[in-house]
């Protein structure tokens, strides 16, 4: 009878799952599933940090709709990777962290990276496991894949202590398991359906709110028919951005906070009432809130819902366009107002947007990297800051689901360049530009070692206002610049870095070079820095003067 080592079985498990790339930092506690990848033909991306590791599996799964996988070894291995961990479970990404620990007869003596990791990542996981026997390695993680996927996505922690991975089983008494999870889609309560359509008919100014979950659903097709059969306005935010092109009559960008205060009903798919919305506070308080989610410990939470619709956003978009279909509504009076509020304010920002000062503001840059979004929709951007990320969030025409990746809603800043790195391995064809802030930059941005090791021409734009933006920016504010203490890096060079590891680096100092800089970055096919040199002030006046409150 064939043997089989457990590092294997863990890699043909993986491999029966739809996995072919993990991302790494390597550890001779898991140097047995390292062996496995090779004899599975499971590609292994080792990183320069256990978090990027973490981060770079996160995008993985959001891109592939998968669980993406990362590997580290015990102890401070996986401690690293807790950051990663916590902003998967925050934004509902499947991702599977397996760890290494200390083999089982030294367990509690004091071995080398021992501690305890279980109860460390039970917190912020679907589910935290150990793997006390080689024999069932197959089976753990075959759940830990369906735990990951199943319902709401979150990530999932799998300790394999060193001798499971090293012992040899018999194959027979470890077969990979087949059809462990279902794919069928949720559908939502008829009867929900019914009186949800019923509020809808009744509406006079109904707005659409739609999140991570249109994009994890695959809901944007559903979502586009519903908003053209009704002239829907729509907003999206997280995953969802994209989901809705630019050009799409119903979609809207600026003002969100007027169609929350004036609507009155307001649709929320997939997306949780949390800060991002006032906690439902900006809501109109009169107004009737249907809200759609896969989990319904989600529905009614922080603001009541006078209907609940669990279920798939795709099938229940879906499920209520067929329910109005034969309504006749047609809300594009309201559209149009909100149409009209949204050019007002697009104007307001359009001395900023397009500025030929220097040093450059902060909303021309954004304007910069909008035209080259717009030229280049099969790009893949990452946002990894906080006031340049706001900005371009707020100016960037999408024009497809999955063509704008950030954080969540943790606000992990940090993970610009492991996404990049994991968009890039993922669809080598496309190009994946890195909108960082300079403080962002400098968490990851060794990772463009790792760029450069396996040939992806990845590129980071930094928006370099030398000072962590979003926290100076108030303290100033409130406080005074000469009491703004822990805020203020310097101007530096970051472009510099980049011929460190034979890539193209570029500062601008004039806002009619960003996109031409950029152009070049890209052109190089290596991986790159463009370095944008900002106003630190450009911000700070706007907040005095109010003009930039959308």
């Amino acid at each position: 009878m064939a043997k089989v080592m457990g590092g294997d079985l863990v890699a043909k498990t993986l491999k029966a799952a739809g996995v072919d790339t993990i991302f790494t930092l390597c550890g001779g506690h898991v140097a047995a599933i390292y062996e496995g990848c090779l004899n599975h033909d499971i590609r292994v991306i080792d990183t320069r940090h256990e978090q990027a590791a973490g981060h770079a599996a996160d995008a993985w799964a959001r891109l592939t709709r998968n669980v993406g996988v990362a590997l580290v070894t015990a102890g401070p291995g996986v401690t690293d990777a807790v950051t990663a961990v916590a902003n998967a479970y925050q934004a509902g990404s499947p991702l599977l962290l397996l760890g290494g620990a200390a083999p089982t007869e030294l367990m509690g003596r004091g071995a080398l990276q021992e501690m305890e990791q279980v109860d460390l990542l039970r917190p912020i996981t679907k589910w935290s496991v150990h793997v006390a026997d080689t024999a069932r390695i197959p089976e753990v993680l075959s759940r830990a894949v369906r735990e990951a996927l199943n319902g709401r996505p979150g990530p999932v922690f799998v300790e394999l202590p060193f001798d499971v991975l090293g012992n040899m089983v018999d194959e027979d008494a470890a077969p990979i398991p087949t059809n462990f999870r279902t794919t069928a889609e949720t559908w939502g309560d008829p009867l929900q359906i019914a009186a949800a359509a019923r509020i809808i008919g009744a509406a006079k100014q109904p707005m659409l709110m739609g999140g991570t979950s249109i994009y994890w659903d695959g809901a944007h097709a559903e979502l586009a028919g519903l908003a053209s059969s009704l002239n829907l306005p729509v907003y999206l935010n997280g995953m969802g951005r994209g989901c809705l092109p630019w050009d799409h009559p119903s979609f809207l960008q600026l003002t969100r906070g007027k169609a929350l205060r004036e609507a009155d009903v307001v649709i929320i798919a997939g997306t949780p009432i949390d800060f991002r919305l006032g906690y439902g506070e900006r809501i109109n308080p009169h107004a009737k809130i249907i809200q759609i989610e896969i989990d319904g410990a989600l529905i009614g939470r922080n603001r009541g819902a006078d209907i609940g619709i669990i279920g798939s956003s795709r099938a229940v978009l879906e499920q209520l366009r067929l329910a109005l279909a034969n309504n006749q509504l047609d809300f594009t009076p309201w559209l149009a107002t909100l149409r009209t509020a949204e050019q007002q304010r697009r104007a307001k920002l359009e001395p900023h947007l397009t500025s030929s000062q220097q040093p450059i503001h902060h909303y021309r840059f954004a304007q910069a990297l909008d035209a080259w979004a717009v030229a280049n929709p099969d790009a893949i951007l990452i946002g990894d800051g906080g006031d340049i990320v706001a900005t371009c969030a707020r100016v960037i025409r999408l024009s497809r689901p999955g063509q704008w990746l950030d954080p969540g809603p943790l606000g992990c800043l940090g993970v610009g360049l492991p996404f990049a790195l994991a968009a890039q391995s993922l669809y080598p064809q496309r190009r994946v530009v890195v909108i960082n802030g300079d403080g962002s930059f400098g968490l990851n941005g060794f990772e463009l070692d790792t760029a450069a090791r396996f040939k992806l021409p990845i590129v980071s734009i930094i928006g370099n206002d030398a000072g962590w933006g979003q926290i100076r920016t108030p303290q100033i504010a409130m406080f005074g610049e000469e009491r703004a203490i822990a805020t203020a890096l310097a101007p530096t060079r970051y472009d510099l870095m980049a011929p460190m590891f034979e890539g193209y680096g570029e500062c601008v100092e004039q806002p009619d070079q960003i996109g031409p800089a950029l152009d070049r970055a890209l052109a190089s096919n290596v991986p790159g820095i463009v370095n944008v040199m900002l106003d630190p002030q450009s911000l700070l006046q706007m907040a005095e003067s109010a003009s930039y409150i959308m």
